[in-house]
């Protein structure tokens, strides 16, 4: 059934839409199946994703046919479609009138990614009016949170160095904190790796009690606070929140340096909110493992990275994973920094629509998968800061002096940078960072060929 007359109105003007804040607008990649027009596949997915289906209903009146998504955009060549969602669309809590993020996805990629007559089509960007980023929670803490436990300037606070303890499984409650201890005496930040939880043989109730003595002692011996970031991920809410619980009374006064690590992906909004709303005063990490099932640029359907990353902002990330820029042992393109900027700018270029924040705080940019120090430097000049949180596991307990030694040789990597110096010229002053060159030689041969003249090796 053709019903471009009731979901397409191409005469509708993007900046008019903008203006008038009353609409969500979503920007996809859609291509329909051989042998059915463009305009009528577009106008198929604005109706299975607001108010219409495959044939006319009775029940449908004036007021239905006026609250429509409605195709404003569609270009054949590009594949670019836009739709004009109105804002009434969208679920509202009965608790307290919020939006949620379920509703958004229901609609806007819900049963429109599995129409017969679309061969695919994949979310690249949406823009949120300020009506409704204010019905959205967002963060309630942020790397300035951070900086600020550790000493630093809560503006422009620099780099953070973490790790994920490795192996992520198979370590047994005291191998696992002697692991974070060692690496605490070098570096700041440590984050349970998404698969670990509750494993029989490192039960959390004997786990974290000896993940705070670690801590602790490695304050006391280097003067410094540090950082842990605890994975409270569950399908059930309840048993997040006894997690939660349960780490918050084994840290005791040093809560304030705990973070909560949400699977935010494979959790889902559910998982998320959960955690940000029944504790709201620790750092929320939204970590994304899975995402590349649907973000990947092999996937043709779903969503992108980016769109990720936006979400992840409007549910109340603190932190959350952004990727490499190709720098990791991930996907990833110089090109990615703009995840990274949705997620920590008061105003985001993105690839179809400038996202306004109005002061909605800041996401994190937090750096993981394949990182040393070595690669490092080429990553902070193609974002072009450092205020991110960097958790380089093998970058760390790969390091041939062991885990302290890997966490310096991350900080001075980025004093390296920080300073505009050669790499290879700091290494001869900087012990750890030159040490780093010895422990990944493959990526040292790429990065910085001569330095085994440069560094007698």
């Amino acid at each position: 059934m053709d019903q471009t007359g009731r979901y397409v109105d191409l005469s509708l003007d993007e900046d008019e839409l903008i203006e008038g804040g009353q609409h969500i607008l979503c920007a996809y990649k859609l291509r329909p199946k051989p042998g059915v027009g463009y305009l009528e596949a577009a106008a198929a997915f604005a109706a299975e994703s607001s108010t219409g289906t495959n044939v006319e209903v009775c029940t449908t009146d004036d007021f239905t046919k006026g609250i429509d998504a409605v195709v404003y955009r569609a270009d054949e060549s590009t594949e670019d479609v836009r739709l004009a969602f109105p804002l009434v669309l969208f679920d509202r809590n009965i608790t307290d009138g919020r939006m949620m993020l379920v509703s958004f996805l229901t609609l806007t990629i819900g049963n429109n990614q599995g129409m017969g007559d679309i061969e695919y089509a994949k979310m690249y960007d949406f823009l949120v009016p300020r009506a409704a980023l204010s019905l959205f929670d967002g963060p309630t803490r942020g790397i300035a949170d951070l900086w600020r436990i550790l000493g630093r300037p809560v503006v422009d606070g620099g780099y953070i160095a973490g790790t994920i303890v490795k192996p992520k499984l198979g370590l047994r409650p005291e191998p696992f904190a002697r692991a974070a201890h060692d690496f605490w005496l070098g570096g700041d930040f440590i984050k349970n790796d998404e698969p670990q939880g509750n494993q029989v043989f490192a039960p959390m109730r004997q786990t974290i009690p000896l993940v705070v003595d670690a801590m602790r002692r490695a304050m006391d011996e280097t003067g410094e606070a540090k950082l842990f970031s605890a994975n409270i991920t569950a399908d059930d809410p309840r048993e997040m929140v006894a997690r939660g619980e349960f780490v918050l009374q084994a840290f005791g006064p040093d809560a304030d340096k705990v973070a909560f690590l949400v699977d935010g992906f494979v959790g889902g909004p559910a998982a998320v909110t959960t955690a940000r709303r029944t504790f709201p005063g620790q750092f929320l990490h939204f970590h994304r493992a899975g995402h590349g099932m649907v973000t990947s640029a092999q996937s043709r359907r779903g969503y992108t990275a980016y769109v990720l990353a936006k979400m992840a902002r409007l549910q109340g990330a603190s932190g959350m994973h952004v990727g490499t820029l190709g720098h990791g042992k991930m996907e990833g393109t110089p090109a990615d920094r703009m995840i990274a900027y949705a997620c920590e700018r008061d105003v985001a270029e993105g690839p179809a629509y400038i996202q306004e924040w109005y002061g909605m705080r800041p996401t994190a940019p937090i750096v993981s998968g394949g990182m040393n120090a070595l690669r490092l430097p080429g990553f902070f000049d193609d974002l072009g800061h450092a205020n991110i949180i960097n958790t380089a596991g093998g970058g760390c307990y790969g390091h041939v002096d062991g885990p302290a030694a890997g966490a310096r040789s991350l900080r001075q990597a980025y004093e390296c940078w920080d300073a505009g110096a050669d790499p290879v010229e700091w290494a001869s002053t900087h012990r750890e960072f030159a040490r780093a060159f010895e422990s990944f030689p493959d990526d040292a041969d790429a990065l910085y060929p001569g330095w085994r003249t440069a560094l007698d090796h």
